[in-house]
Parts: structure tokens; sequence; C-alpha cells
């Protein structure tokens, strides 16, 4: 039996024990109820590359312990922001430099989005706080706080 523990963030806790055909593979249905997944995801990231479980008689799908641990790393990718695209370079890259200018890349993105939330946080803060029946009509100029519009 494999264990895969995931910190709480992804609330995925996997003990790995199978019925069946072999002990140490599992079919598509015993993967996607343990991560909770539509069977046509884990098809999908088999057909760009993410997935390559193994094969049996009918050519039926059987995922190892590495699958089920690859799996629980495109979830949390994901959750991080990481699209497919990005998960597979990560997945597939070959120097620890290549790896770092993708993380370089994805900490940019995801700064720039975290800048543009805080932003809208703001904007609707101020709407809140804005003493005008309508503060429509009040737009948002750069390099203002547009709390200072309501006051």
């Amino acid at each position: 039996m494999a264990v895969l523990v995931m910190p709480p963030m992804l609330g995925v806790n996997v003990k790995v024990k199978s019925s069946g055909e072999d002990a140490e593979t599992f079919s598509i249905g015993q993967v996607v109820r343990r991560f909770d997944l539509p069977a046509n995801v884990l098809r999908h990231w088999e057909s760009v590359g993410l997935l390559a479980p193994g094969r049996i008689v009918a050519d039926r799908r059987r995922y190892g312990p590495d699958d089920l641990h690859r799996v629980a790393v495109i979830l949390r990718a994901k959750e991080a922001g990481f699209g497919l695209d990005a998960i597979r370079e990560m997945i597939t890259a070959t120097e620890p430099k290549q790896r770092t200018a993708l993380l370089q890349r994805q900490r940019a993105e995801l700064a720039a989005r975290i800048a543009a939330a805080q932003a809208s946080l703001d904007m609707i803060d101020a709407a809140l706080t804005c003493d005008h029946e309508d503060f429509t009509p009040m737009p948002a100029l750069p390099g203002n706080d547009p709390r200072s519009r309501c006051r």
C-alpha cells in the first residue's frame, strides 16, 4: 500500500489500496473517486501529455502510485494558478533552470493578478464607504485614492 499525503490546502489525502487485477495499479474509476474528478478530466490530461497511465487488456487504463502522485501535483499546480501548458512544461523540464524560469514567470503573473484583485477590492471599498447616493458617475483616476472622491 502506498500513501500519498497532501497538505490540507488542497484537501487530498489519498490512501492507495486497490483490489482487482493488480494491487499496485488502479482503474480510472478508482482514481476519479479518490480525487473527486470527472473521468474526462483524467482523459484530457492524458491527451495533452500530463499523464501516461499503463494499459491492460482491451486498452483499459491502469494508474500506478506515480500516476496518483502526478494527479496530486497537477491539482496543486492548478490551485496555484498554473495552466495545463505551464504544468506540462514544469513536469517535462529537464534542467532546474527551466523550472526556475517557469516559476518566476508564474510568480510575476500571480503578482499581477493579486495587484488587479487589490485594485478591485479598493474600488468596492470606496463604493461601500461613499456618501453619495449614486457613486457610479465617479470614475477611478490612475494614481488617486478612489476613497478620496467620496468624502
